[in-house]
């Protein structure tokens, strides 16, 4: 089966989509953020990760229009959720290799506009699936962003082409930490993880620790000062209405005079 050839008309179809994860603050243990991952339904192979069709829309050139599906969803999300009251970050997902097109920028402008979307409910974060070639243009648009109140956030850092070079050249608000670094008990990772916790915070930007899937990951982030965690032991990935339902579940158990 050419996985490739059927990637387009996947995006025609209405095959791809996003399942939701949230993000937990580490210091209250409440839902504060959502990263949308993409998800391409297949009619016969069913669900198929971004792990294995990411790389082909790369690729093929396709990452543009699968990335402004993301963004739609994301922004959209982001715009209905402001709405019912929830202050939740939607994240978003974006290539390096989007970085360069002119319609990246647009997209989100026209969701902003379109919408009545306050845009520091969004945030815009950068795979490392590819290095960022041209590093000056990258950080003119996502200063760009960064003026109209989106935030930026670093993914997998601490390994691959995510490093404090990056931290220190782009105009990020969020890093998250790779889970290799977060899942490993070594001491020259614990290290790895207090340095970048610590340049991070006088930075002023926030860390969240990917991969969490104990109580022993999560209870290692918290001492070491992360803002946010993420990861199977506080939810899986899934649809829309889950993490929802969770959010009213969220609000439900706060007292009156937090809500109102």
């Amino acid at each position: 089966m050419n996985l490739m050839g059927e990637l387009s008309g996947a995006i025609e179809r209405h095959e791809i989509g996003a399942h939701f994860q949230p993000q937990i603050d580490v210091k209250t243990g409440l839902i504060v953020a959502v990263e949308l991952l993409s998800r391409w339904t297949h009619p016969s192979l069913g669900l198929i990760g971004p792990d294995e069709f990411i790389p082909l829309a790369e690729e093929s050139g396709l990452i543009d229009e699968i990335g402004a599906v993301m963004i739609d969803l994301g922004c959209e999300c982001a715009a209905d959720w402001q709405s019912r009251g929830w202050n939740i970050q939607v994240a978003v997902n974006v290539s390096a290799a989007e970085l360069p097109a002119s319609r990246f920028l647009v997209r989100i402008f026209e969701n902003v506009d379109r919408l009545h979307l306050d845009p520091s409910g969004l945030t815009v974060e950068i795979t490392e699936s590819r290095a960022i070639n041209d590093a000056r243009e990258a950080v003119a648009r996502l200063t760009v962003l960064r003026g109209l109140g989106v935030g930026v956030s670093i993914d997998d850092f601490g390994t691959g082409y995510s490093s404090i070079d990056q931290l220190l050249a782009l105009p990020s608000t969020e890093v998250k930490l790779d889970r290799s670094l977060v899942q490993s008990d070594d001491e020259e990772s614990l290290r790895a993880m207090e340095i970048i916790v610590a340049l991070a915070h006088v930075r002023r930007v926030s860390v969240v620790a990917e991969g969490v899937e104990t109580a022993e990951h999560l209870e290692r982030v918290r001492l070491l000062g992360c803002d946010r965690a993420q990861g199977f032991y506080l939810a899986r990935p899934g649809p829309r209405a889950e993490i929802e339902a969770m959010l009213e579940l969220q609000d439900a158990a706060r007292p009156r005079e937090e809500i109102a």
